[in-house]
């Protein structure tokens, strides 16, 4: 990131949760910010207005709240990844590791087709673990990913370069280290 976004302040950073040792980055405060909340969507609006995707997809919970609002102001249909059990047809799930344990994502398996490109958005790129079982689901289904958006990078816990392995494009509109405090 070349210039420091300005409500990265609004970013609080909450120790020791949810387990010692983490360094958790609430976006809580931004959404408090009607000026921060329009900016983060104008610089995702300005990056994917004129790129070649079909889909937004948005990770389940805090993806959403920016996903959704990017989708309305693209005019692009949502998918929705959720954690396990929210969905009510018929879904196809993927298991994943996360910072903390073991969990599924689940997608409803006629949301993408064979064509189909989405960017995916998530609140922060942490270990990658929801957005790679994402990028399986939406593979699953013949689907491509154009790339993988976040609010915040955590480049010391490599998630967006096992996300470039896996041939997976990412982008943030900032990042932390994790002694950042």
């Amino acid at each position: 990131m070349s210039d420091v976004p300005f409500f990265r302040h609004l970013i609080r950073p909450v120790v020791d949760f949810p387990k010692p040792g983490v360094i958790f980055r609430d976006i809580t405060p931004l959404f408090q910010s009607p000026k921060a909340v329009r900016e983060v969507i104008a610089q995702f609006v300005q990056r994917y207005i004129d790129a070649d995707f079909s889909h937004i997809g948005v990770m389940d919970a805090r993806g959403f709240l920016i996903g959704s609002v990017v989708a309305h102001e693209l005019t692009k249909p949502l998918v929705l990844f959720r954690k396990q059990g929210k969905l009510p047809a018929h879904v196809l799930s993927q298991g994943y590791q996360t910072e903390y344990g073991e969990a599924y994502l689940e997608v409803h398996a006629d949301s993408l087709a064979a064509g189909d490109s989405l960017v995916l958005f998530d609140d922060l790129i942490a270990t990658g673990g929801t957005l790679l079982a994402a990028t399986h689901l939406v593979r699953r289904m013949g689907a491509q990913i154009h790339e993988a958006a976040a609010i915040i990078d955590l480049p010391e816990l490599a998630g967006s370069q096992r996300l470039r392995d896996a041939g997976v494009s990412t982008f943030s509109l900032t990042d932390f280290s994790l002694s950042e405090h």
